[in-house]
């Protein structure tokens, strides 16, 4: 059993990988920081639901992802940015568009997670995690 280096890559790799195989569901592994950016993708229209399960362990992250009328994901790419060996710090106003506003960017500010867009909003910089679209 090998020991887990970034949680957040594994997190994107998993949801990745669920919906290019066209699962209803995808189960990870349950953290904070885990469930605040799924519940951001969620506010985002990029899934349909999510619930926490709790087990005598760490506990569960069910995510049920979301499909168009062509069976195609509403997800289809998530990218991350900043990573354990190369962190990506952000100003506010450095914060860009993605992919022309239709895709989103997640920011780890003091304020907590947000979207890139809220971050920009509230003119609060921090680390750029990941964009999807």
């Amino acid at each position: 059993m090998s020991i887990q280096q970034d949680p957040v890559s594994d997190y994107l790799t998993r949801l990745r990988n669920a919906s290019k195989a066209g699962s209803e569901y995808v189960d990870i592994p349950l953290s904070k920081i885990k469930e605040n950016i799924t519940k951001i993708l969620k506010d985002e229209g990029y899934i349909k639901h999510y619930k926490a399960i709790k087990d005598d362990k760490q506990g569960v992250l069910r995510i049920y992802l979301k499909y168009r009328d062509d069976n195609e994901a509403v997800l289809t790419q998530l990218e991350r940015i900043s990573k354990p060996n190369r962190r990506v710090y952000i100003h506010a106003e450095d914060i860009k568009k993605v992919r022309g506003g239709m895709g989103v960017s997640i920011v780890s500010t003091s304020a907590g997670l947000m979207t890139g867009r809220e971050a920009w909003q509230k003119k609060i910089g921090g680390e750029l995690l990941l964009r999807a679209w």
